[in-house]
């Protein structure tokens, strides 16, 4: 059990500017991904707009993705037409708007078959039923990545899909199972820093208007006299809030979120997707730099996936209880490396090669006997009331769509108000992906020019981890020389002090598992997570008894949610030191 932190009795300044006005014409409940862009469409339309999270920004359902901007080419079996033409069109717009997180990538289908599945395939369409699995063929892909193709009509932004034989196959790609008969290699688009994209989506939102407020750790506990009541999560305070309208963004709680105001509803029904996480340089290179993206034999649609220098097996898509923490069990790790062998046979993994395991729930709607890989990945809004108060409930909705989903809501919200749409973002850059340089010959002009206090070599490594957003910390960098970390050296001390002093960091975990990567990446030792708790307990003033409990919390939550062994962690920390 993660215990939590005692509990301080000063409110942050971010919870003071709420409840000092404890009104505001939207209320957003709900801090994903989804949250965060309906906040941040209304801000730049001037709207006085507050957004709250129970929990710490992008800790939920958000921070258990993927790491995928896709089309979704596996929603066209299913009908869904309209899904998949949005999502490859807000893909297209994100590797323009986010350059810095979101950029092509390649994947690769390996496929053991001609014309499997082709007979199963309009059963499935017609009735969203799952029926016996049956492995997709040559046939069917083909057809599905011409219909793909057909929606990313954009100017070439990711180039159209190959079909390879065995042969020519096993030449780009060897250590595939030699059983397969062709593969079709297309492009999606990677999220490398999720958590980050989002953190930019919010800052966009809180620096385009004074009365655009957000505060995490902040929660909606109930409703009184037709007032939200609010939590300070960390003083125990609750104070009444108002609005003109209310937009339940909670994700996989929307339902626990409508309860808590009185109003029960049922319309969730979201699925567990767990992942893992290995340091496996054989798999590495294995992948050849591209994700691997099939169905496994039981109709699952599963991914290998090279990321910062480690690689991601996902995912699973399992019945979950949103009242439960959602954790990856001993049982997927087993069903992980099972399809890990039946793509690379002759690569051999195992758990001490896991680094970092995370699981979430998907905010699906509710599904009867559906089969969870066929329930829709769409989203619509449904409207209830509180106390003559519109409360409008987000249900479904994926990383991908953001964009316009928040664009959608916020339409909503407009027109309840009587207000008009003054700004789109269908082009407007994300955070440090404004005059991001996406050439070679431009990146070496913005980093030769910052190359001062700082070698080319650190400002290069900024500019990948924050966009052009690291212009902030690279002018403060002119004042002191920078320090880097004994623990994890790529960070430095004014680096992670800058983080915790401008990006509403509260507990060491907002620090080590969502404002960097230092846990995804295996890097969390007992000894890291000691360094950081001491640059962090000097920024926001914690005593010797807090900054122990943070410490303590923060290995309780790696141990239990994300399965992390810190001590051997610390030990494949030291013979990297070595």
């Amino acid at each position: 059990m993660v215990r939590p932190t005692p509990q301080s009795s000063e409110r942050r300044p971010t919870v003071s500017a709420i409840a000092e006005r404890p009104n505001a014409q939207v209320l957003v409940i709900g801090a994903g991904i989804n949250g965060i862009a309906t906040f941040r469409d209304l801000a730049l339309q001037g709207i006085d707009v507050v957004l709250v999270e129970r929990d710490d920004f992008v800790s939920g359902a958000s921070s258990a993705s993927s790491h995928m901007i896709h089309g979704g080419v596996r929603y066209l079996e299913n009908g869904e037409f309209r899904l998949v033409r949005e999502s490859v069109q807000e893909r297209n717009r994100l590797i323009k708007t986010a350059p810095h997180y979101v950029k092509p990538l390649r994947t690769t289908i390996p496929i053991y078959s001609t014309f499997s599945g082709i007979l199963s395939a309009p059963l499935r369409f017609l009735t969203h039923k799952a029926g016996k699995p049956t492995e997709r063929g040559a046939a069917l892909i083909k057809v599905g990545m011409v219909l793909y193709d057909s929606f990313s009509r954009d100017g070439g932004t990711v180039p159209r899909h190959r079909f390879l034989g065995r042969k020519r196959s096993l030449e780009e790609l060897p250590r595939l199972n030699a059983g397969l008969k062709y593969t079709s290699t297309y492009y999606d688009a990677s999220m490398h820093d999720p958590e980050r994209l989002a953190l930019d989506v919010l800052r966009d939102g809180v620096e385009s208007s004074s009365n655009a407020r957000a505060a995490n750790r902040l929660s909606v506990v109930g409703s009184e006299n037709g007032a939200i009541v609010l939590r300070d999560e960390e003083t125990g305070e609750t104070f009444p809030f108002t609005a003109d309208v209310v937009v339940n963004a909670s994700g996989p709680w929307t339902d626990l979120t409508n309860a808590g105001l009185g109003k029960p509803t049922s319309y969730m029904g979201g699925t567990k997707g767990s992942h893992i996480v290995l340091d496996h340089p054989e798999l590495l290179e294995a992948t050849g730099g591209r994700e691997i993206f099939f169905e496994h034999e039981d109709g699952r649609i599963v991914l290998i996936y090279p990321l910062k220098g480690m690689v991601m097996v996902g995912t699973t898509d399992l019945e979950a209880d949103p009242t439960q923490p959602a954790v990856c069990t001993e049982e997927e790790v087993d069903y992980f490396f099972d399809l890990v062998k039946h793509v690379f046979p002759d690569v051999a993994v195992d758990r001490s090669q896991i680094v970092y395991r995370f699981s979430g729930i998907r905010p699906l709607p509710g599904h009867g006997d559906t089969a969870p890989g066929f329930v829709s990945r769409d989203y619509r809004i449904v409207e209830g009331d509180l106390a003559g108060t519109p409360v409008l409930s987000l249900v479904g909705g994926k990383w991908t769509t953001f964009r316009a989903l928040g664009e959608h809501l916020a339409n909503e919200v407009l027109g309840k108000l009587g207000r008009e749409r003054t700004v789109s973002t269908t082009t407007l850059p994300i955070g440090g992906g404004r005059d991001y340089p996406t050439t070679p010959a431009a990146r070496r002009v913005w980093v030769s020019s910052r190359a001062d206090a700082l070698s080319s070599e650190r400002v290069d490594e900024l500019l990948e981890r924050y966009g052009t957003r690291a212009d902030a910390f690279i002018a403060l960098a002119d004042e002191a020389d920078e320090q880097p970390l004994e623990t994890v050296p790529s960070y430095s001390r004014e680096e992670i002090a800058h983080i915790v002093r401008t990006e509403q960091v509260v507990h060491l975990d907002d620090l080590l598992l969502r404002r960097t990567s230092i846990a995804f990446t295996g890097r969390a030792s007992r000894a890291a997570i000691d360094e950081l708790a001491e640059i962090t307990a000097g920024v926001l003033g914690w005593d010797e008894s807090t900054r122990e409990a943070e410490v303590e919390r923060m290995a309780a939550l790696l141990i239990e949610r994300h399965g992390v062994d810190l001590d051997a962690t610390s030990r494949r920390e030291s013979d990297r030191v070595r």
